[in-house]
């Protein structure tokens, strides 16, 4: 007991009066995150609903992070709004810091998920944010920032600490995820924009998001109060070394750019390039995405697509004419088979009215009459051998019910004399 009575007597206790304030920051606390779950429930929601209706399209975990946004980010202003309301005193103030420590937290990792960013950067940030809040709320920063920044070595003029390095570590950060954000915007307000067709829209999208970058470089070299010059000495062996080295990669950056301000070759055009065939996904910094027919995706560099010849089906129209060759007897109604072609191809449901299709006797052969239906189809990328095959399929059930006969290779064998045998 006279143990515990010497340290009392060391150590203020709080008196009534500072624990009735702590007790009033307390409940403050607890109606301001209240408050902040009824608004991410009620209003985040509406949000979330809106931008799934006007904006994404598809809300399906985005929903979450909404609401989380709302309720976090109300509840740190209600909170920021009672820390300056009232002169608190230190108990008080850490009760409300706390409170508004924990909001703040919360928000920048919701934030910061939403912008795709890792979870371990996320919460980092969302854990320094607490600890400057708190400290903010207790008394400032400059206690911690002292501690931090005893911690370090000299090199030269400048000296590297733990302050610097969390500093460093924080803007880098900060500044990825404005450019995540700013993309964001941009590609969303590009993609909304009218009087642009989307070859343009994408071009735009692609300069603005260089452009960003670039800001985004030159604000954290500000920042950071990084000396360019420092680098100026190796400035001309590093530009040299980084022109030989990543010569492939700025020429695709420009072909990509030139296919894109030409309009040559489009996302959803039809292109054939070498062996590959298929329909424009998308038109990348380095690589061009074609999908074949088959499901698979391939990346075709940008200068092969300027350097190589390229079958382009749908540059200035989509409609593609087909060939499907047919062969008939020689000792069949020819009129009538001809005519039962352009039935065929007309009953068939991707082939188009307007060009009307049409049937061309192409040469008397070894084996039969040769024939070519060309009928015309709008949709490339949905295939070209499956229109050949629902065309054939409908042409043989017509040649069976009108006895048109398909001829197929005869040969005959003539012995102009048969070997005698020896006696």
């Amino acid at each position: 007991m006279e143990r515990l009575g010497a340290w009392l007597a060391g150590h203020n206790l709080p008196g009534t009066a500072e624990l009735t304030e702590a007790a009033i920051a307390a409940g403050l606390t607890g109606i301001a995150l209240v408050l902040g779950w009824l608004a991410g429930r009620h209003i985040g929601t509406r949000i979330a609903k809106a931008w799934a209706e006007h904006i994404n399209g598809n809300a399906a975990n985005f929903h979450l992070r909404v609401c989380a946004i709302v309720r976090w980010g109300s509840a740190a202003i209600l909170l920021a709004l009672a820390a300056v309301s009232w002169p608190w005193t230190q108990l008080a103030a850490l009760v409300i810091g706390l409170g508004e420590g924990l909001s703040v937290a919360m928000l920048v990792a919701a934030v910061l998920r939403g912008l795709n960013l890792p979870r371990w950067a996320a919460w980092t940030l969302g854990a320094l944010a607490f600890t400057a809040i708190l400290s903010h709320a207790i008394g400032g920063f400059s206690m911690v920032e002292t501690t931090l920044d005893r911690v370090g070595i000299q090199v030269g003029q400048r000296r590297f600490s733990l302050f610097s390095a969390l500093t460093f570590g924080i803007t880098i950060l900060l500044l990825f995820a404005g450019v995540r954000l700013a993309n964001r915007v941009l590609g969303h307000s590009i993609r909304g924009a009218r009087g642009f067709d989307p070859t343009q829209k994408l071009l735009v999208e692609k300069l603005a998001s260089i452009a960003v970058v670039v800001l985004a470089f030159f604000i954290g070299v500000d920042l950071l109060e990084i000396d360019l010059t420092a680098f100026a000495v190796f400035s001309g062996a590093f530009g040299l070394a980084v022109g030989f080295g990543l010569q492939k990669t700025i020429g695709n950056l420009i072909a990509g750019i030139i296919l894109l301000m030409d309009r040559s070759i489009k996302p959803g055009d039809v292109i054939v390039v070498g062996d590959s065939f298929g329909w424009v996904n998308k038109i990348g910094v380095r690589a061009v995405s074609v999908i074949t027919r088959d499901g698979k995706e391939h990346l075709i560099p940008n200068e092969n697509l300027m350097t190589q010849e390229v079958e382009n089906w749908s540059y200035t129209d989509r409609n593609v004419r087909v060939r499907i060759p047919v062969t008939v007897a020689y000792d069949c109604d020819l009129k009538l088979a001809q005519e039962l072609m352009l039935r065929a191809a007309a009953e068939s449901p991707r082939v188009l009215n307007n060009p009307k299709s049409n049937v061309w006797l192409m040469a008397f052969g070894q084996n039969g009459v040769e024939h070519e239906i060309l009928a015309w189809i709008s949709d490339p990328e949905s295939g070209v051998g499956n229109v050949k095959s629902d065309v054939l399929n409908r042409l043989w059930l017509l040649f069976k019910e009108h006895g048109i006969q398909i001829p197929y290779p005869v040969r005959d064998v003539r012995v102009r004399e048969w070997p005698t045998a020896e006696r």
